[in-house]
């Protein structure tokens, strides 16, 4: 992923939220005017996920982002609160009722096969300030709801393998893994392209050193400086 632009004005100062009466936090669909400020949210929330991952937890570039708003069958969900009489983007969701984009490798048929109509999660996302404040276990609700009222049967999703807290999270839901793919890795040790020089078995006889000699250029002789003896 490029280089990331600076948090926006939602997001570059801590959140200032009064002790004594908890902000709520309301659901929307997204808007076309919702785009670039979610967006710039979304890299807040996975700048350090991204460092840690191999494969990007968003999409690499802001126009796939941009697109996916054009897709049928794509629900963008925004979670805000009201901090200093502004709207602040707290959560984001996104799922999809089938399998979209060319760089989804997700294959139809297994869940055909199974009975399976699921909701695919494509993304869950909470503000790093705001965990443990029950706005993850809200998206994750919702995204339930969703699936409810439109008769699928599971929730599927995708999560790195070392994101303990996100692992923790969805099991202690009742999620389960679902297939046995990760990614894999052997470290090669670093050698030299050439091998290294190896000795004949025996040293050749004396006639065939010679006829190597002679047969072999000779090297050209320097010519000595001006005044040389």
């Amino acid at each position: 992923m490029a280089a990331e632009p600076p948090p926006t004005s939602d997001d570059r100062e801590p959140l200032s939220l009064s002790p004594r009466t908890p902000p709520e936090v309301r659901v929307r669909r997204i808007h076309r005017r919702d785009l670039n400020r979610t967006w710039d949210f979304l890299k807040l929330c996975f700048r350090d996920v991204n460092r840690e991952t191999v494969e990007y937890q968003r999409p690499r570039l802001k126009k796939r982002f941009l697109e996916v708003y054009e897709e049928e069958g794509v629900e963008q969900l925004l979670f805000e609160t009201k901090i200093a009489k502004k709207d602040v983007i707290v959560g984001y969701a996104e799922c999809a009722f089938e399998i979209v984009g060319s760089d989804n490798w997700m294959n139809q048929r297994y869940f055909s096969s199974r009975d399976m109509r699921p909701l695919y999660v494509e993304e869950l996302a909470v503000h790093p300030e705001l965990q443990g404040q029950g706005i993850g276990a809200f998206l994750l609700e919702q995204i339930e709801h969703l699936a409810r009222v439109r008769g699928c049967t599971h929730l599927v999703l995708e999560v790195a393998e070392n994101n303990d807290n996100a692992l923790k999270f969805y099991r202690t839901r009742n999620f389960y893994k679902l297939d046995a793919a990760i990614f894999l890795a052997k470290k090669i040790s670093s050698e030299a392209e050439l091998l290294p020089p190896r000795r004949l078995k025996r040293a050749p006889p004396r006639e065939v050193v010679e006829a190597l000699e002679a047969a072999s250029p000779s090297p050209a002789r320097r010519k000595k400086p001006n005044g040389g003896a």
